[in-house]
């Protein structure tokens, strides 16, 4: 296709060319560069805002045994905690450098096999909830767009925002309530049956059925914002030509819908899906809280008691690495699917 021209005569880049290797490399680059920025003001920030909370991490660990002055002070000199809040900073950045994220107070094992420990399960809940969230509110978007204004658009976009509306724990609560305590249906916690040791498929539907109730909150309240964005962005899409066009050919609504309309409407809905995948994660704390799900949500709560502020630390720089990737991988993604963005 022939370059078109702009009103001053100089040719315009076509949106439809394939972007060049440099383009790229300098777009992804500038990218990577906010990341890092975005990982160390969060490195800095999470040190800093750690040290403001209330209680002392030696009279937590001192609690209800016989410790005498003397040894909690050296307690304190062991753990570092006697040195000044600037010392401590650079002790922790050339820790972190090294990837070495500390030593736990209270659990006495290193930050990083805690986290490694309980970041399966914690990819597990929010994976599986973010899976059933985007399907569920990708169907549902189109549908009550499509049918926008009837009694289905109506009931289900209600009761998105219902369940959106609604506190996580609060829901969480409630579910368990009545599902686990007056049901029976569904255990009240953990990730397995303790005592069980099941294997193989056994262990798998053990799993699945703690999943279940945990998994139903997270996406009870995720899915309405997919529902949302996908429905308006298809509102706008049906008053395309384009959608007439196609319908002048003979074909069904149906067909419609599916090949031209939803893929056009998709372009914003992908973006929100990497953007809202990191804050899945770390909104998995209240969730893991409720249900007892050994994840890092669940640690970062156990952590916040202490404080341990080596594993509080870690949480939350784990936490915050994969939101600042996720956005990352969406800038990437973006650029893909939006050709105008080939030629800024």
């Amino acid at each position: 296709m022939a370059d078109t021209m702009v009103a001053s005569g100089i040719p315009a880049a076509d949106i439809d060319e394939p972007p060049r290797a440099s383009s790229w490399l300098r777009y992804a680059a500038t990218k990577a560069g906010g990341a890092l920025v975005s990982l160390i003001m969060v490195v800095v920030l999470g040190f800093f805002a750690f040290r403001i909370l209330p209680g002392d991490p030696v009279r937590s660990m001192a609690d209800g045994r016989r410790v005498s002055a003397e040894q909690m002070e050296i307690l304190r000199q062991q753990l570092g905690l006697d040195q000044p809040l600037l010392s401590q900073f650079w002790r922790y950045l050339t820790d972190l450098v090294q990837g070495n994220l500390g030593f736990s107070y209270t659990f006495n094992e290193p930050v990083a096999q805690l986290i490694g420990d309980r970041l399966g399960p914690t990819l597990l809940l929010t994976g599986t909830a973010a899976a059933l969230s985007v399907v569920l509110g990708l169907w549902l978007g189109q549908r009550a767009a499509w049918k926008h204004g009837s009694m289905f658009d109506k009931v289900q976009t209600g009761i998105a925002l219902t369940f959106w509306s609604v506190p996580t724990f609060w829901l969480g609560l409630l579910l368990l309530l009545f599902f686990a305590g007056t049901l029976g249906w569904f255990p009240t916690g953990g990730i397995v049956t303790a005592g069980a040791n099941n294997e193989g498929f056994a262990a798998f539907l053990d799993v699945l059925h703690h999943l279940a109730l945990p998994a139903l909150t997270m996406t009870a309240v995720v899915y309405a914002q997919y529902l949302l964005v996908m429905r308006a962005s298809l509102l706008e899409e049906m008053t395309s030509d384009y959608l007439t066009t196609a319908r002048a050919k003979g074909l069904r609504e149906d067909k419609v819908r599916r090949r031209h309309a939803v893929p056009n409407a998709l372009l914003p809905t992908v973006t929100l899906i990497f953007l809202t995948l990191g804050g899945l994660i770390g909104g998995a704390v209240t969730v893991e809280t409720v249900f007892s799900w050994p994840g890092l949500g669940f640690l970062t709560f156990q952590a916040l008691s202490a404080p341990d502020f080596p594993v509080l630390q870690g949480t939350f720089v784990v936490f915050s690495a994969i939101v600042i990737l996720m956005n990352f991988i969406a800038d990437l993604v973006y650029r893909v699917l939006d050709p105008r963005l080939r030629t800024a």
